[in-house]
């Protein structure tokens, strides 16, 4: 992203909706949206609260994780069909202990997406993988894809940071994001895995957002919202409105999230902003 980064964050916070993740089904939740059709319904109902990046995962015809490209271009076409270019689609990588981090780099390659989302320690796991991570950094880098680090611990922000010192992204700033819960065994994330996660590296060096596994998912916003992050909401990671009632669908979380941080002077970006100021 721009170095201009810290400016715009000042008055402007990124929010980035993950509607499905790659596990649940509507056997979890009724609205969870899963093919073409309804990821383009939802897609509408996002824009309409706020939001500016779709994170994106498909399935395949047993509902089952996939990295297809095939499947992603329709999910995306149809998406496109509904609401153009008014949000920036970012695809994942997720590996769901399914694809090696060749099929995760290749399938990126087939799409060139606006967007995508990297495990860290998928995609670079040691420093043997280092010099094929960094070709392929690059190479997004060279496509303009923009890229987001998944980091899942202060040792994954801290390696993170030492990359990015070392050039490894061909980027001076590049986005991460911090995921809280990851490892607990209830899938609950906790503010103080925020703290400690913000405490491993001058997080004013690079953009960075947050999402949270769990009933806390909104609290865990507002906190990032508060410290200058950006933020990542939906039915991937929680399910639950602030006061504990399920939400009816994605958007309701998006609007939930939206009425509490307007006291904390920062509006929703737009993709446009995004594009014209971040990522030229």
């Amino acid at each position: 992203m721009s170095a201009d980064h810290l400016a715009f964050a000042r008055d402007r916070v990124i929010i980035i909706s993950a509607p499905n993740g790659a596990r649940r089904t509507s056997k979890d939740h009724q609205a969870l949206p899963i093919t073409p059709a309804e990821l383009a319904d939802c897609a509408e109902s996002l824009l309409e609260e706020g939001v500016a990046v779709l994170h994106l995962h498909v399935r395949d015809e047993e509902l089952k994780h996939s990295l297809d490209d095939g499947r992603y271009r329709s999910a995306i076409d149809a998406i496109k069909t509904r609401v153009g270019d008014a949000l920036i689609l970012q695809i994942t990588t997720e590996a769901v202990g399914m694809y090696s981090r060749e099929h995760q780099m290749a399938v990126v390659r087939s799409l060139r997406p606006e967007a995508v989302s990297l495990g860290l320690s998928e995609l670079c796991p040691d420093e043997r993988a280092e010099p094929d991570a960094a070709r392929f950094f690059a190479w997004l880098r060279k496509e303009s894809v923009w890229p987001q680090y998944i980091l899942y611990s202060a040792e994954d922000v801290e390696r993170f940071d030492d990359m990015r010192r070392r050039g490894m992204f061909s980027e001076d700033h590049p986005f991460c994001l911090m995921v809280m819960g990851r490892y607990s065994e209830a899938l609950e994330g906790s503010l103080s895995e925020l703290s400690v996660m913000r405490a491993a590296s001058n997080c004013d060096n690079f953009p960075w957002a947050v999402c949270c596994f769990g009933k806390l998912e909104n609290e865990a916003m507002l906190e990032a919202t508060r410290a200058g992050g950006h933020v990542r909401i939906g039915f991937e990671n929680n399910l639950y409105l602030p006061d504990g009632s399920i939400a009816g669908d994605n958007a309701e979380l998006i609007n939930a999230y939206c009425a509490s941080a307007a006291v904390h002077g920062r509006r929703p970006a737009t993709a446009d902003e995004i594009r014209n100021e971040c990522l030229n």
